[in-house]
C-alpha cells in the first residue's frame, strides 16, 4: 500500500482538522505540518495555541451538532482529529457512517472516550479487564449510597467528562462527601450531574503506557509500545512526569496486554494514552485517551519521534518508530496569576540549566493553576533528569506586564 500526501493550500492537499487546539493539538498540528499536511484548529475561544500555527482557524462550541456539522461540511477534512472530550460525537459519527470523513482512531472510539462512563463499562464488563470496584452516582445520595453500600473509603470521585484531571477528589470519609460532588460538578466539562465513584487501589505507583496502533508494510494495523511514562499527579492534575519507570517483566506484559486488549476493541490508527495501575506485578486499568496524552510530553525529549509525531504518522498511515533515545522528565510551568497576556520571566535562566528545553504554550489567558508551559529535561539518571526539570520550571516566573 502507497501513502500519497498532497501539498498544502492546493485542490490536491491532504486536510486534516484537529477538535482542540491547546498545547498538546499544537504539537500535533507542528507534527502534520512537517509532512506537507493542510490543517485546520478548531477551538471554543480565539487564538488557542494550536490555532497560532494552523493553516486555518476557526472558533466553533464544538459541543453543538449543528455548528460542528457545519463546520465539517465546509471544510471537507479527510481526517477529524478529536482531541478533547467535550465534542458533539454523535455528528462524527453520522459523518462517518456517511462516508463523508474519518474519524481518529473511529466516531466509536471517541464517543466510547469521552466520558468515563463508557470507556469504564467497556473495560470491565465487555473486555473482563481489571479495574478498581466503581458505581455511576446522580446525585449526592446515590453517591453516598453507593460509598455505604459496598465502595467504602478512601474512594476517588471524578466527573463522567472531564479533562486533565479536574473535578477529582479523594475521600477519606463520611465527611467530605459534600464538597467532593461539588468539586465534581464544577470542574465537569459538561455539568450533567453524574459522577464515577472508584474504591482506591493502594498501589505503588500509575503509569500511562503509550500505545500506538499504526499500519504495517503488510497493510494491517500493528500494535507498538513506548516505554512506560511515571507521573506525579495533584488533585487529579498532572504536575510532572518521567520516562522509563522501571516495572517488573510481569507488571510490563500484563500492562501492554490490558492495553492492546483496549485500543484493539477502540479499533482505527493513532496513539492512545493508557493510564494504569501497578502494585508489584498486578496491574489495574484506570482510563484511555485516544490521543496524545499530557504525561507524554516528556517524550518530546526522550523519543525517537515523539508522542505527537508517533499520532500524525499513524493517522496518515505511515511507519512508526517507539524508541527511546534517553531517559528523561518534565515538570509542568504554571499561569500563578489570573491574567490575559502574561509575561515570563526566567526563561534565561530555565535554560542554563543542563541538559533542559521549555515549551511555552502560548494561551492567551492565564489562571493561577493553568498549565502554561513545561520544562524537559534528560539525563541517564532519570532521577537527575527530575531534578533538572523541576528546577527549570521553577525558574520560569509568569506574571502580569
Amino acid at each position: 500500500m502507497t501513502v500519497t500526501l498532497g501539498t498544502p493550500l492546493s485542490p490536491h492537499a491532504t486536510k486534516v482538522m484537529l477538535l482542540g487546539s491547546g498545547e498538546l493539538g499544537k504539537e500535533v498540528l507542528i507534527a502534520l505540518q512537517r509532512l506537507g499536511v493542510e490543517t485546520i484548529a478548531v477551538d471554543r475561544y480565539d487564538n488557542a495555541p494550536g490555532q497560532q500555527v494552523a493553516h486555518h482557524a476557526r472558533t466553533i462550541a464544538m459541543s453543538d451538532p449543528a455548528q460542528l456539522r457545519a463546520l465539517i461540511e465546509a471544510e471537507q477534512p479527510q481526517l477529524v482529529v478529536p482531541e478533547i472530550e467535550a465534542i458533539a460525537t454523535p455528528v462524527l459519527e453520522a459523518l462517518e457512517a456517511e462516508g463523508r470523513v474519518r474519524v481518529i482512531p473511529t466516531a466509536r472510539a471517541a464517543r466510547l472516550t469521552m466520558d468515563r462512563e463508557g470507556i469504564r463499562r467497556l473495560a470491565a464488563e465487555t473486555l473482563g479487564l481489571p479495574t478498581s470496584a466503581y458505581k455511576f452516582c446522580d446525585s449526592q445520595e446515590e453517591l453516598q449510597a453507593a460509598i455505604d453500600g459496598g465502595i467504602g473509603y478512601p474512594c476517588v470521585v471524578k466527573p463522567v467528562m472531564s479533562s486533565s484531571g479536574k473535578g477529582q477528589s479523594k475521600l477519606e470519609g463520611p465527611a467530605d462527601v459534600a464538597a467532593a460532588w461539588q468539586v465534581a460538578m464544577a470542574g465537569g466539562r459538561v455539568s450533567h450531574g453524574r459522577v464515577i465513584v472508584e474504591g482506591f487501589i493502594r498501589f505503588d505507583y500509575e503509569i500511562t503506557l503509550l500505545t500506538v496502533r499504526a499500519l504495517g508494510a503488510d497493510g494491517q494495523v500493528h500494535t507498538h509500545f513506548c516505554d512506560p511514562i511515571g507521573h506525579i499527579q495533584v488533585s487529579g492534575d498532572y504536575v510532572e512526569s518521567w520516562q522509563p519507570h522501571p516495572m517488573s517483566s510481569a507488571a510490563l506484559a500484563e500492562a501492554r496486554r490490558i492495553a492492546e486488549a483496549v485500543t484493539a476493541n477502540l479499533g482505527g490508527q493513532g496513539l492512545f494514552g493508557v493510564e494504569l495501575f501497578v502494585q508489584g506485578d498486578q496491574v489495574w486499568f484506570s482510563e484511555v485517551s485516544p490521543r496524545p496524552h499530557d504525561t507524554g510530553m516528556v517524550t518530546m525529549i526522550t523519543q525517537q519521534q515523539n508522542e505527537f509525531e508517533l499520532h500524525a504518522r499513524a493517522i496518515l498511515g505511515l511507519p512508526v518508530d517507539t524508541t527511546l533515545r534517553t531517559p528523561g522528565a518534565s515538570a509542568v510551568v504554571y499561569g500563578g496569576v489570573e491574567a490575559a497576556g502574561i509575561v515570563f520571566d526566567g526563561v534565561d535562566e530555565a535554560l542554563r540549566v543542563p541538559q533542559t528545553e521549555l515549551r511555552l504554550f502560548g494561551k492567551p489567558e492565564s489562571f493561577a493553576k493553568r498549565r502554561m508551559g513545561v520544562a524537559l529535561a534528560y539525563d541517564a539518571d532519570v532521577e537527575q533528569a527530575r531534578h533538572r526539570a523541576k528546577q527549570a520550571a521553577a525558574l520560569v516566573k509568569p506574571r502580569t506586564p
